[in-house]
């Protein structure tokens, strides 16, 4: 499915070729803290299926508990985040947000990973498959 989307203030836009049936809810302590909210929504699109029309975006590298580290990608400007992928010279996937893209309403959820770490006041997602951990 083609998408396209921008931050909040219109600075970095793009578009790419997304999956509706690999979209993914992530509640993990890291999404919380990094969104600012309960969870976050992510749908994977290839790295070469991602096109980047306006804007230099502003990289974050995390580093998790596990050790590994994950680049962070937000507008500078308005700070909405656009895109998560691998700290390596060439990554395969961006997780890129949800929330960014201007077809979202029709990107529902499939799955939710880290389940452990949902907020009890959080309601249960009808319909998707729920993951305790995130299957690597």
């Amino acid at each position: 499915m083609r998408v396209d989307g921008a931050c909040h203030c219109g600075r970095v836009r793009f578009w790419c070729d997304a999956d509706p049936g690999q979209v993914g809810i992530c509640h993990c302590t890291d999404c919380q803290t990094l969104t600012g909210t309960a969870f976050r929504v992510t749908v994977p699109v290839e790295a070469n299926n991602f096109h980047m029309l306006s804007g230099v975006p502003k990289v974050y590298i995390k580093t998790a508990d596990s050790g590994s580290r994950r680049r962070q990608v937000f507008c500078s400007d308005c700070g909405s985040p656009i895109y998560a992928t691998s700290d390596s010279e060439n990554p395969f996937v961006y997780g890129v947000r949800v929330g960014t893209l201007r077809q979202r309403r029709a990107l529902p959820p499939t799955h939710a990973v880290w389940q452990k770490s949902a907020l009890p006041w959080v309601p249960a997602f009808a319909d998707i498959e729920i993951y305790e951990e995130e299957d690597e």
